[in-house]
C-alpha cells in the first residue's frame, strides 16, 4: 500500500511539473531575459527531489554515496567526496594536504602556493585560511588562462603547491603545469568548477592534479542547488579528504553505520583510554562540509543530462563566436591550443581604441535584458580583502588589470536558445555600429 501511494504521489508530482512549468515560452526580443547562467530543471529533477523528501533523506546517506560513485566514474577518477559547495571542495582539497600523515609532502604555514590573480576568491582563500602564501601570476588575453612559462618563473624554493581554475570552462595548459608540479615536487589542485566536460589534448580536465574540484551551484554545468565535489585517484588522499570533511574523525563508517572495521571498541589511539569508541576518535583538525541526500538526489538526476548540457554550451559558444567574428573594437575568446572546452561563458574584452568602454556596452546589453557578468573579481590583489595579506606577485599583472577594466562575459548555458543567441549577436553589432 505504501509503495502504491508513493508511486501515485510521484506521478502527481510529474503532472504538477507539466502543469506549472512554463516550458519554452515564446522569445520576445528585449523583453525576455537572456541570463548569463542558470539551472535547467525538468520533471525528472522535481521527482528526484520529492522522492528523497518522501523517504525523509534529510542527512547524507546512500543517495550521496551513489552520486559520489557515479560522478567519479563520469569524471574518470577513482574517488569522489561530496561537499556542501564548490568553495568547500577547494578548502577541503588544500586543507587535506596539511595532514601530518603526509610526511614530507605535508603543506605547512608559510609554504607558497601558485595561483592566478584574475579569478574567483574561492581558489585563493583556502591558501590564506591555511596560513600559506598565495603567489599571483598573470594570464593571457584571449584564453584568460595563465601559461606554463609564467608558472615556472614563479616557482621558488618555498613553492609547495599550484592551485588554478580553468577559466570559464577553457582549460589552462594543465598537462604542462602538471609536469612542472611533478618536476618540482609540488601538489597540483585543479579547480574544475567551470569546466566539467572540458578536455585538454583529449583528456578530461580534473584528471591531471592530485585533487580536482567541482561546483554544483545553479550557475554551473550541473546543479544540486548548493553542493560541490572533490575528486582524486589517490585512495589515501581521498580517505584523508573524507576525514577532513567529516569533522576530522578517524572512523570511516557512513552515517548511521557502526563497526565497519570490526574494531570499534578495540583500538587504542592517541592518549585516549583503551577501547574508546572509534566513532568519536579524531585524527585530523577537520570541518563539517557534508551535503545531504536530498541535494544528492538532484545531482544524480542532473548527471544523466550532462552530455546534452555540454553540447548545448559548446553550440551556443560557437554560434556567438562565428556571429561576432571580425566585429571591430572587441577581442573575442579563443580556446587554449589543444583543448575542447565545455564553456561556462562567452568572454569579451573591449579594445583600448574601440571608442567605447565596458560600462557603455554593458549598460546597452542590460537595458535590452541581456545579462552580463565581469570575469569574477578581476585582479584579486586590488580587492580590500587581499590588501595587506601575505602574498607574492610574480611578474607584472598587466592582463589581470586589463580584465578588471575592460572585460565582461555573456551566457551560453543550456537554457539559452539559438534565437536568443542571434539577438545577442545582433545587439552587439548594433551597439558597435552606433558607437
Amino acid at each position: 500500500m505504501a509503495d502504491s501511494a508513493r508511486s501515485q504521489l510521484l506521478e502527481q508530482v510529474r503532472g504538477y511539473h507539466d502543469a506549472h512549468s512554463p516550458g519554452q515560452a515564446p522569445f520576445i526580443p528585449g523583453k525576455t531575459p537572456i541570463l548569463s547562467s542558470g539551472a535547467v530543471l525538468d520533471a525528472d529533477d522535481r521527482e528526484a527531489l520529492v522522492a528523497a523528501a518522501l523517504d525523509m533523506r534529510i542527512a547524507s546517506g546512500t543517495i550521496a554515496t551513489r552520486f559520489e560513485s557515479a560522478f567519479a566514474r563520469k569524471l574518470k577518477r577513482r574517488k569522489a567526496v561530496l561537499t556542501n559547495s564548490g568553495s568547500s571542495a577547494n578548502l577541503l582539497a588544500l586543507s587535506t594536504l596539511t595532514s601530518p600523515t603526509l610526511g614530507d609532502e605535508q603543506l605547512k604555514p608559510g609554504d607558497e602556493v601558485i595561483t592566478v590573480a584574475a579569478g574567483f576568491p574561492t581558489t585563493v582563500n583556502p591558501i590564506l585560511q591555511n596560513g600559506m602564501v598565495p603567489v599571483f601570476v598573470d594570464i593571457e588575453l584571449g584564453t584568460y588562462n595563465t601559461t606554463a612559462e609564467r608558472v615556472e618563473a614563479a616557482i621558488s624554493p618555498r613553492t609547495r603547491a599550484i592551485m588554478i581554475a580553468h577559466t570559464l570552462g577553457n582549460p589552462f595548459p594543465v598537462a604542462e603545469i602538471a609536469e612542472l608540479a611533478e618536476q618540482h615536487g609540488c601538489h597540483l589542485i585543479e579547480d574544475n568548477c567551470d569546466a566539467v566536460g572540458s578536455t585538454y589534448h583529449g583528456r578530461l580536465t580534473g584528471t591531471f592534479g592530485r585533487f580536482s574540484t567541482v561546483s554544483f551551484y545553479p550557475a554551473h554545468h550541473l546543479t544540486m542547488g548548493e553542493g560541490g565535489m572533490l575528486l582524486s585517484s589517490d585512495i589515501k588522499l581521498a580517505k584523508l579528504a573524507k576525514s577532513f570533511r567529516d569533522w576530522g574523525r578517524d572512523c570511516w563508517c557512513e552515517p548511521g553505520e557502526d563497526d565497519r572495521c570490526l574494531k570499534r571498541f578495540e583500538l587504542h589511539l592517541g592518549t585516549l583510554p583503551e577501547a574508546y569508541d572509534h566513532k568519536y576518535v579524531f585524527s585530523e583538525v577537520g570541518y563539517n562540509l557534508k551535503s545531504t541526500d536530498i541535494h544528492a538526489a538532484l545531482g544524480l538526476s542532473q548527471l544523466a543530462k550532462l552530455p546534452d548540457f555540454i553540447e548545448a554550451r559548446k553550440r551556443n559558444w560557437r554560434q556567438l563566436r562565428e556571429g561576432l567574428d571580425g566585429l571591430p573594437g572587441l577581442l573575442l575568446p579563443e580556446p587554449t591550443p589543444g583543448s575542447d572546452p565545455s564553456w561556462f561563458g562567452f568572454i569579451i574584452t573591449v579594445e583600448p581604441d574601440a571608442g567605447f568602454d565596458v560600462p557603455e556596452i554593458v549598460d546597452y546589453l542590460e537595458a535590452r535584458n541581456i545579462r552580463t557578468r565581469r570575469l569574477f573579481a578581476g585582479n584579486l590583489t586590488r580587492h580590500p580583502a587581499y590588501i595587506g595579506r601575505p602574498q607574492r606577485i610574480a611578474g607584472p599583472l598587466t592582463n589581470s588589470d586589463i580584465v578588471t577594466e575592460r572585460t565582461f562575459w555573456v551566457g551560453v548555458y543550456p537554457g539559452i536558445t539559438t534565437e536568443m543567441i542571434e539577438y545577442v549577436i545582433g545587439t552587439l553589432k548594433e551597439f558597435v555600429a552606433t558607437h
